[in-house]
């Protein structure tokens, strides 16, 4: 996705040309982008040989997961529905994990059902809850125990997992606890230590951190355990000033660690699979002249993406078109919904505009689509796939009559 004389495009197609077939507000994804995206990601850990699971609860467009399924990746689940979603683009049960703090047990008797890699359970009364389900259909299933190593990832708190005072997993004592207590249940298998500390991290200092708390806690319990989950959380780059994470050291790490403890890794990438590869495609409805600020008032909104409301998350908005003629004014771009904070960004300058511009929101891939809504009635955006010169519908545009 760049720029070609001036004009973006997504691959071989401008943005012009998709917003006059589809209209606005539609994300666009670039097949070649997740390709590469996926290569670069195994290639950084060639020498690990991981499972990797995707995290479905990034992006669970149908047609991207089969995209997933064809590099052999699996999925990583946090409900039935993504499960089932994993399951109908044909990825293998045997790399689907199904992790999450409130798996109900209609959750976990269709997990067992389906003969899944791992449940990763997250409390002793969940555990107390798979073993009671694992009798009933007669089956000894395959879990693993999140660990909450109480690590600050140091990233936006409100996506932040790994720490004491957050919701997921058991701290160490209560680890070892369910391992005294459960390792002769004919119903449970405990194969997986599993932990998550969050997401966007991009210093390797968190991970170098985690590892040596999952060691302190494997030297302390005297379990043996078949795969060691570190979940996913590599952040990519929403701006030119942020970091990103030195893969070569992380592996690195990992490497010293496989030497003491000889198990399989299992990584749950999401957004560094899948978010720098789409964009939000929308226009200039109005524009707000109100004292030392310009309002951008775009035709999208926080139904369609929520991230900045949301998490406060930085998202570049581009024009279609570049021009040199900049207005050192500051602007804020906006939508159209009854909410002060349905708003994206904030600039100290842009280019001049005018009503009915085109306009490009970055880095939407992961966390995007998933999380929009109908609020105030707003119809859901396509998606779109770009291959080459090919444009494909991969998810219409909501009608309001399918609302009414």
């Amino acid at each position: 996705m760049k720029y070609k004389n001036g004009h973006f495009y997504i691959e071989k197609v401008s943005a012009s040309k998709i917003a006059k077939k589809y209209s606005t507000p539609t994300y666009v994804y670039s097949f070649e982008k997740i390709v590469n995206n996926i290569k670069k990601f195994k290639t950084n850990f060639k020498k690990i040989n991981p499972i990797i699971c995707f995290s479905v609860k990034s992006n669970a467009n149908l047609d991207i997961l089969k995209i997933i399924k064809t590099h052999n990746i699996g999925a990583d689940v946090v409900s039935k529905g993504e499960m089932m979603m994993a399951l109908k683009a044909g990825i293998d049960v045997k790399k689907i994990v199904f992790s999450g703090v409130g798996k109900t047990s209609n959750e976990i008797d269709y997990a067992i059902k389906k003969n899944i890699l791992l449940i990763n359970a997250e409390s002793e009364d969940e555990i107390i809850n798979i073993e009671k389900i694992a009798r009933k259909n007669k089956k000894k299933v395959s879990i693993g125990i999140r660990l909450n190593p109480d690590i600050d990832a140091r990233t936006i708190n409100k996506i932040s997992t790994g720490k004491k005072e957050n919701k997921f997993g058991v701290d160490i004592n209560t680890f070892k606890k369910i391992i005294r207590s459960y390792k002769n249940s004919k119903f449970l298998e405990f194969n997986c230590l599993s932990v998550h500390i969050g997401s966007q991290i991009t210093s390797h200092q968190p991970y170098r951190i985690m590892l040596n708390v999952i060691q302190k806690c494997l030297n302390e319990c005297n379990h043996k355990f078949r795969f060691i989950d570190l979940g996913g959380g590599m952040g990519i780059q929403y701006t030119k000033n942020d970091n990103l994470l030195n893969y070569k050291k992380y592996s690195s790490m990992i490497q010293k660690f496989l030497k003491k403890n000889k198990v399989k890794i299992i990584f749950e990438p999401g957004r560094s699979i899948i978010g720098n590869t789409a964009i939000i495609l929308t226009k200039v409805t109005y524009i707000k002249k109100s004292g030392r600020k310009i309002f951008i008032i775009l035709d999208t909104a926080m139904n369609d993406f929520i991230r900045p409301a949301l998490y406060g998350s930085i998202h570049r908005i581009l024009p279609y078109k570049i021009s040199k003629n900049k207005i050192i004014k500051k602007h804020e771009f906006v939508g159209p919904i009854c909410e002060t904070t349905d708003k994206f960004l904030e600039t100290s300058s842009f280019q001049k505009l005018t009503n009915g511009d085109l306009m490009i929101i970055c880095d939407v891939g992961a966390y995007g689509m998933v999380l929009s809504s109908n609020y105030n009635l707003r119809p859901a955006s396509p998606e779109i796939l770009v291959k080459g010169l090919k444009t494909i519908v991969i998810k219409k545009r909501q009608k309001i009559t399918d609302l009414i």
